[in-house]
Protein backbone atom coordinates (compact mmCIF):
# COMPACT_ATOMS: atom_id res chain seq x y z
CA UNK A 1 0.00 0.00 0.00
CA UNK A 2 3.23 2.69 0.55
CA UNK A 3 4.30 1.64 -2.40
CA UNK A 4 1.53 2.94 -4.70
CA UNK A 5 0.75 5.95 -2.18
CA UNK A 6 4.24 6.84 -2.82
CA UNK A 7 4.22 6.39 -6.44
CA UNK A 8 1.00 8.35 -6.68
CA UNK A 9 2.04 11.17 -5.08
CA UNK A 10 5.64 11.29 -6.49
CA UNK A 11 3.72 11.22 -9.85
CA UNK A 12 1.17 14.13 -8.82
CA UNK A 13 3.51 16.52 -7.94
CA UNK A 14 5.91 15.55 -11.54
CA UNK A 15 2.34 16.75 -13.04
CA UNK A 16 2.20 20.10 -11.07
CA UNK A 17 5.76 20.62 -11.97
CA UNK A 18 5.04 19.66 -15.60
CA UNK A 19 2.20 21.60 -15.67
CA UNK A 20 3.97 25.35 -14.14
CA UNK A 21 7.10 24.45 -16.29
CA UNK A 22 5.12 24.09 -19.66
CA UNK A 23 3.18 28.04 -18.66
CA UNK A 24 6.59 29.65 -18.69
CA UNK A 25 7.87 27.96 -21.59
CA UNK A 26 10.07 25.50 -19.76
CA UNK A 27 8.90 22.16 -21.57
CA UNK A 28 12.39 19.98 -21.84
CA UNK A 29 12.27 20.68 -17.82
CA UNK A 30 8.56 20.04 -17.25
CA UNK A 31 8.66 16.57 -19.37
CA UNK A 32 12.03 15.20 -17.44
CA UNK A 33 11.63 16.62 -13.48
CA UNK A 34 12.21 14.45 -10.91
CA UNK A 35 12.40 11.26 -12.94
CA UNK A 36 15.16 10.16 -10.54
CA UNK A 37 12.47 9.89 -8.10
CA UNK A 38 11.77 6.38 -10.09
CA UNK A 39 14.90 5.16 -9.97
CA UNK A 40 14.97 1.83 -7.39
CA UNK A 41 17.45 4.42 -4.69
CA UNK A 42 15.35 6.60 -4.53
CA UNK A 43 11.63 5.01 -5.42
CA UNK A 44 12.24 2.00 -2.67
CA UNK A 45 13.48 4.19 0.03
CA UNK A 46 10.38 6.57 -0.33
CA UNK A 47 8.01 3.41 -0.63
CA UNK A 48 9.86 2.19 2.87
CA UNK A 49 9.64 5.60 4.56
CA UNK A 50 6.71 6.88 3.11
CA UNK A 51 4.16 9.09 5.03
CA UNK A 52 1.89 11.48 3.02
CA UNK A 53 2.91 14.92 4.78
CA UNK A 54 6.35 15.36 4.45
CA UNK A 55 9.22 13.69 2.18
CA UNK A 56 9.91 10.74 2.98
CA UNK A 57 14.29 11.48 2.40
CA UNK A 58 13.39 12.93 6.01
CA UNK A 59 11.87 10.07 7.45
CA UNK A 60 14.99 8.09 6.26
CA UNK A 61 17.63 10.65 7.47
CA UNK A 62 16.23 10.64 11.01
CA UNK A 63 16.05 7.00 11.09
CA UNK A 64 19.80 6.41 9.71
CA UNK A 65 21.61 9.68 10.23
CA UNK A 66 21.91 10.05 6.07
CA UNK A 67 19.29 9.62 3.23
CA UNK A 68 20.81 7.96 0.40
CA UNK A 69 17.68 8.89 -1.69
CA UNK A 70 18.51 12.53 -1.40
CA UNK A 71 21.68 12.06 -1.61
CA UNK A 72 21.29 10.71 -4.98
CA UNK A 73 18.36 13.07 -5.98
CA UNK A 74 20.21 16.12 -5.70
CA UNK A 75 23.19 14.47 -7.75
CA UNK A 76 21.00 14.37 -10.90
CA UNK A 77 18.62 17.55 -10.80
CA UNK A 78 20.11 20.89 -11.87
CA UNK A 79 16.71 22.01 -9.65
CA UNK A 80 18.35 21.60 -6.68
CA UNK A 81 20.67 24.40 -5.19
CA UNK A 82 22.41 21.78 -3.72
CA UNK A 83 23.55 20.47 -7.05
CA UNK A 84 25.43 23.58 -7.22
CA UNK A 85 27.66 23.72 -4.19
CA UNK A 86 31.29 23.04 -5.17
CA UNK A 87 34.23 24.55 -3.89
CA UNK A 88 34.61 27.85 -4.21
CA UNK A 89 37.00 29.87 -6.83
CA UNK A 90 38.18 32.39 -4.46
CA UNK A 91 42.05 30.98 -2.96
CA UNK A 92 40.97 33.07 0.18
CA UNK A 93 37.64 30.82 0.26
CA UNK A 94 38.60 27.25 1.01
CA UNK A 95 35.22 26.13 2.10
CA UNK A 96 32.18 25.24 -0.03
CA UNK A 97 29.46 27.54 -1.58
CA UNK A 98 26.71 27.84 -3.78
CA UNK A 99 27.56 28.37 -7.42
CA UNK A 100 25.35 30.24 -9.71
CA UNK A 101 22.56 28.80 -11.34
CA UNK A 102 21.16 29.00 -14.36
CA UNK A 103 17.82 31.35 -14.52
CA UNK A 104 15.89 27.82 -15.72
CA UNK A 105 16.71 26.39 -13.14
CA UNK A 106 16.06 28.67 -10.44
CA UNK A 107 12.47 28.62 -12.38
CA UNK A 108 12.05 24.98 -12.40
CA UNK A 109 13.04 24.81 -8.49
CA UNK A 110 10.95 27.99 -7.64
CA UNK A 111 7.96 25.67 -9.22
CA UNK A 112 9.12 22.09 -7.82
CA UNK A 113 8.69 24.13 -4.59
CA UNK A 114 5.19 25.55 -4.98
CA UNK A 115 3.96 21.38 -6.01
CA UNK A 116 5.85 20.02 -2.94
CA UNK A 117 4.45 22.72 -1.39
CA UNK A 118 0.50 21.52 -2.53
CA UNK A 119 1.26 17.91 -2.37
CA UNK A 120 2.28 17.79 1.37
CA UNK A 121 -0.25 20.48 2.47
CA UNK A 122 -3.20 19.65 0.20
CA UNK A 123 -6.25 21.99 1.05
CA UNK A 124 -3.94 24.15 3.44
CA UNK A 125 -1.90 25.30 0.84
CA UNK A 126 -2.26 28.92 -0.10
CA UNK A 127 -0.08 31.18 -1.77
CA UNK A 128 2.12 32.45 0.65
CA UNK A 129 3.12 28.51 1.90
CA UNK A 130 6.21 28.30 -0.20
CA UNK A 131 7.88 31.32 0.91
CA UNK A 132 6.98 30.75 4.59
CA UNK A 133 8.52 27.12 4.12
CA UNK A 134 11.80 28.65 2.37
CA UNK A 135 11.84 31.12 5.52
CA UNK A 136 12.42 28.33 7.87
CA UNK A 137 15.60 26.73 6.55
CA UNK A 138 16.72 29.49 4.42
CA UNK A 139 19.64 30.67 7.24
CA UNK A 140 21.20 27.46 7.00
CA UNK A 141 21.66 27.24 2.94
CA UNK A 142 24.97 27.00 1.12
CA UNK A 143 23.08 29.34 -1.95
CA UNK A 144 24.82 31.68 -4.20
CA UNK A 145 23.89 35.25 -3.64
CA UNK A 146 21.77 36.20 -6.80
CA UNK A 147 20.09 32.36 -6.89
CA UNK A 148 19.26 33.23 -3.75
CA UNK A 149 17.58 36.55 -4.74
CA UNK A 150 15.90 35.59 -7.66
CA UNK A 151 14.12 32.69 -5.92
CA UNK A 152 13.36 34.90 -3.27
CA UNK A 153 12.08 37.44 -5.62
CA UNK A 154 9.59 34.43 -7.38
CA UNK A 155 8.69 33.38 -3.70
CA UNK A 156 7.60 36.97 -2.73
CA UNK A 157 5.69 37.64 -6.39
CA UNK A 158 3.62 34.31 -5.75
CA UNK A 159 2.70 35.26 -1.60
CA UNK A 160 1.66 39.03 -3.02
CA UNK A 161 -0.10 38.43 -6.65
CA UNK A 162 -0.30 35.03 -7.18
CA UNK A 163 0.53 32.28 -9.72
CA UNK A 164 -1.31 33.30 -12.50
CA UNK A 165 1.13 37.32 -12.31
CA UNK A 166 3.75 35.26 -11.06
CA UNK A 167 4.37 32.77 -13.66
CA UNK A 168 3.76 35.51 -16.75
CA UNK A 169 5.96 37.31 -14.99
CA UNK A 170 8.46 34.93 -14.97
CA UNK A 171 7.61 33.78 -19.11
CA UNK A 172 8.26 37.64 -19.93
CA UNK A 173 10.47 39.05 -17.70
CA UNK A 174 12.84 36.45 -15.65
CA UNK A 175 12.72 34.11 -18.90
CA UNK A 176 11.96 36.77 -21.98
CA UNK A 177 9.10 34.83 -23.48
CA UNK A 178 6.86 35.83 -25.68
CA UNK A 179 2.83 34.92 -25.25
Amino acid sequence: MKAWEHFKTITHHRHLVRKYCFKVGLYRQGLLHDLSKYAPVEFLVGCRYYQGDRSPNNAEREATGVSMAWLHHKGRNKHHFEYWIDYGLDPSDAGMTGMKMPVKYVVEMFMDRIAASKTYMKEKYNDRSALTYYEKGCHKYIIHPETQALLEDLLRHLADEGEEKTFAYIRTQILGKRG
